[in-house]
């Protein structure tokens, strides 16, 4: 898998990078197809009065697919979490369709 990592408004720093690396990495066990990941971290804008608002975006590649998932949180380590859990939620859905049509096409063919 590819991952591209960006920052918008904020310095990446290695911790970061690494922490979304972790979190992306994960997600393999959950489709072992996916062709590319880009993540952007960042600050919304500097310009909310009660704190900063980070985000996670991430665009994900599978065949046939782009998932995308976008999340805001006070904590940028919670809105990669967040964005993680989601995208999970997301790939295990795509893999059980997969394998409902698998099951429908072998049981066509098994009745002749």
């Amino acid at each position: 898998m590819n991952i591209r990592i960006q920052g918008t408004n904020m310095e990446l720093t290695e911790a970061i990078k690494d922490y979304v690396e972790k979190k992306i990495l994960m997600l393999e066990k959950y489709n072992d197809k996916i062709i590319s990941a880009d993540v952007d971290v960042g600050l919304n804008s500097k310009h909310h009065v009660k704190g900063d608002v980070y985000y996670a975006e991430v665009n994900l590649s599978v065949p046939g697919r782009l998932i995308r998932v976008v999340k805001e949180e006070a904590d940028l380590y919670k809105a990669i979490d967040k964005v993680k859990d989601h995208l999970k939620v997301e790939l295990q859905t795509i893999k059980e369709k997969s394998l409902r049509r698998d099951k429908k096409l072998l049981r066509e063919q098994k009745s002749y």
